[in-house]
Order: C-alpha cells, then structure tokens, then sequence
C-alpha cells in the first residue's frame, strides 16, 4: 500500500461519515467540511427545550432488512440502542383508512377480489424476485397497468406516484417501485436518542481514530494542483492526496470547473432530482386517533392547488414513538416531494405552514389552531433522484476523471432508494475505491 495519504471528504452526512470510518481505520488522515452547524445532512435532527430526544428535520426510519447501517452501528459498538416497533402504515382511500402494509390487512382494502389477488401475487413477485435490471427497461405506470391491473393502480400506486413525482410520474422506472417493496420490513427502526444521537456517536467513533470534523465549513472551489487536490474552504485552500465529494449533482459541478468541462460532468448534469420538504407540528393532543404511524395520501393532480391533499404523506411520529420523549408534545409531519422551483420553496415559513396546517381538520375534524403549540419548516432541494427508463446507463461511476477525486451521492445509490442505510453502503464503497486504488 502507498503511505498514508490525506483526504478530504466534503459532507459530514452518513455517506462521508461511513467512507471516513473506513478510510481512518486503514491508517489514513481523513478531514471532513461539513457546510452545517451538525453532522448528518439530510438525516440530521434537532432538539426543542424540554424534549430528552432529537427529533428529525425529515422523517426517517430503518428497516429489519437494513444490513448496512446494522453492521456499521455493530462495528461502532451502538446496535444495542437501536430500536424496532412495528407501527401501523395506512393509505387514505376515498376518506377512509386502510392499513397499507404487504400482508393479510391488504384483504381489508376496498378493492375488488380478483383486484386483491393481481395485487398479492404481483407484490409477491416483486418481494422475491432479484431482477430489477429488467424492470428498470420500463416505466411504474405501464408496468402495474399491466400486471396489476387498473383498479389497483388507480387506486393504490397512481395517486401515490402523482404526489411523489409530479406531472413527470410517467417517466419513473419499474425497478425503483421494486427496491421500496424488496428492501422494506414490517418492523421500523431508529436510535435512542434519535437519529443525531446515532449520527454524533459516529462522529465519535470516527475523531476518536484520528480524524477531523471541521463543521461550519462549506467547501468553496476543488481544483488540482499538480498531483494533489486542492480544496478552498472559508478563503483557504487545503491540500490532499485525494478527495470524495458527497455532495449534489448541481453542487459539485459548481464546485469543480474541471469535472464540468468533462463528459464525466455532463452526465452528472442530465441527472435529475426533486426537492423535499416537511412542515413539523407540535401538537398538544393527537391528531391521527386510530394510532396511525404513516398515512399515505392520495394525490389527483400534479398541480398542489388542485389535489386533495397539498403534501403527500402525513406522519404522526409519537405514534411510533413515545411522545414522553418530546416533553409530552405530539409530534406530526406534513411531508412533500417537489421540483426545487416549486412555489413550497419560494413561500415563506409562516406561508408554506399555514397552508398545510389548514388541512389537518380533513383527519380530525375537532383539530383546532389552538393545538399548535410550535412548528418548524425544513427544505432541501436535493431529496429525491428521478430515475427514468434505463437508469443505470445513465450513472456516472464513483471515480472522477479529474486525478484523485471521487464523487459518491444520493444518485448513485440506484436501484435502490435514498435512505442512510444506502448512503452508508455507497460512503463504503467509494472508501473501497479510494484504498484499491492507493494499492495500484
């Protein structure tokens, strides 16, 4: 192996924080910038006064079925404060609520009999089949018109599909509707703590072998300087052997000119993404009564103004978890995914909530303003890849053209979904490139 070499990694989230695990174990000096004031990214949490746990900007759990991220929190020595309810999961179905989990309850939704067996055994297919390579040749749509029938999918997966993805929900391969149903469970999982008490545990694991977390550090320029990579952070420009980025599409093209101007770059330009976005409620008494963890809302139109629902999923997270560790408050999300130009983006906090808000009577119709006792808004503009026909084609590989630099994002997790369990999969990954090739 070639001596020990310094890299930087830019984003302190899941996947920079799995790669750097790795990497400083192998006797590397390893540095990340994480533009944030915590480390996590998309899964970083917060504390209001009074509460003993964090709570997520953005909803997250874990499944039985997550290998990745059980293995790391046993090797960081944490998989005992992991946690595994079975909450309940339901879709909202002509005004109504219907468990939405892959089992016996699927006999309960108001669907035809013959409709309930082309669900079960298409479900089934997609459960135990390993061949997403083939269904990525074709679109969700006309996939489950065609095995699953009309009925199911205009009653279960179009609408769904509508709110996820917009007027482009045509457009979204088959193989990504395989990887939510293969790699789900029954059984969901988070930390005590919460998630950012998982992620600073990590964090802990990681410095504690030698490596620097430098928060406050948004990453300003990457360029090479003869052999080495350089990196500009806050006017000073810090030299390293090799550097990953863990960044957005968009992002990293901003900071690199050089990838820019490559092939490399324009195929990272044609990848395309949504925005997410969650308005948090604290509310002082429940709102979804039949203990309802996640509810999956329809929409029937891509237009927000003209759908039923203006967010597509409303999650009641202290009916998954205990609200005595929020100080007593019921903890509500109204969750949405949308394109970055988006009207949600452009209103503003007091706006977007006030809007969401004057939904929550359609669910309970005794809710009242007065149950509000605090809210917050969180948006990212890089949430959600929109993988098209052929995807994998279209991906661009961990290694850059550009000498010593590695680029490993939420879009390359493909076919799965983006999630931490994926992200520390691909943060390993790139690790793995880094120190194969420092061997060559």
């Amino acid at each position: 192996m070639a001596g020990k070499l310094r890299i930087a990694i830019i984003g302190a989230g899941v996947a920079g924080m799995a790669a750097a695990w790795d990497l400083v174990r192998a006797g590397h000096q390893v540095t990340l910038f994480e533009g944030g004031a915590e480390v996590g990214g998309l899964a970083a949490g917060f504390r209001d006064e009074g509460w003993t746990w964090t709570l997520e900007k953005f909803y997250h759990h874990w499944f039985e079925t997550d290998r990745e991220i059980l293995k790391l929190a046993e090797e960081i020595g944490v998989k005992d404060q992991m946690v595994f309810p079975r909450p309940k999961t339901s879709y909202w179905i002509d005004g109504k609520i219907y468990r939405s989990e892959i089992s016996l309850s699927a006999l309960l939704l108001p669907l035809s009999l013959i409709a309930k067996m082309r669900l079960a055994l298409s479900g089934a297919f997609l459960k135990f089949t390993p061949d997403w390579k083939s269904l990525e040749k074709v679109t969700a749509d006309s996939w489950m018109r065609r095995f699953m029938g009309e009925e199911v999918y205009n009653k279960l997966w179009k609408p769904l599909l509508i709110g996820k993805f917009s007027d482009r929900y045509r457009e979204v391969n088959m193989a990504w509707m395989w990887a939510r149903i293969k790699a789900r469970s029954l059984r969901l999982g988070t930390f005590q703590g919460g998630f950012q008490a998982f992620l600073e545990r990590l964090a802990d694991a990681i410095t504690a072998k030698g490596a620097e977390i430098c928060l406050n550090s948004p990453v300003e320029r990457i360029q090479t300087q003869g052999d080495q990579v350089a990196v500009s952070v806050k006017g000073s420009t810090h030299l390293f052997d090799r550097v990953i980025s863990t960044t957005s599409p968009r992002l990293m093209l901003k900071l690199s000119e050089d990838l820019a101007a490559t092939a490399y770059g324009q195929q990272m330009a044609s990848l395309e993404s949504l925005g997410g976005l969650c308005v948090v409620f604290a509310l002082k008494q429940s709102l979804l009564t039949d203990n309802t963890y996640w509810l999956n809302l329809p929409a029937t139109s891509p237009d927000k103004n003209k759908s039923q629902f203006p967010f597509l999923a409303l999650v009641e997270h202290t009916n998954w978890m205990d609200k005595a560790h929020y100080n007593g408050d019921v903890i509500v999300y109204c969750g949405d995914y949308v394109p970055a130009d988006h009207e949600y983006f452009k209103l503003s906090e007091a706006e977007l909530t006030q809007r969401f808000q004057g939904t929550l009577t359609r669910f309970n119709p005794d809710f009242k303003p007065e149950w509000v006792r605090k809210s917050w808004v969180f948006r990212a503009p890089y949430a959600q890849p929109l993988p098209g026909v052929n995807h994998s084609e279209k991906i661009p590989p961990l290694k850059t053209p550009i000498k010593g630099l590695y680029w490993a994002s939420m879009s390359q997790v493909y076919p799965w979904d983006r999630g931490t369990n994926f992200a520390v999969e691909i943060g390993r990954k790139v690790a793995q490139e880094v120190l194969n090739d420092a061997n060559h």
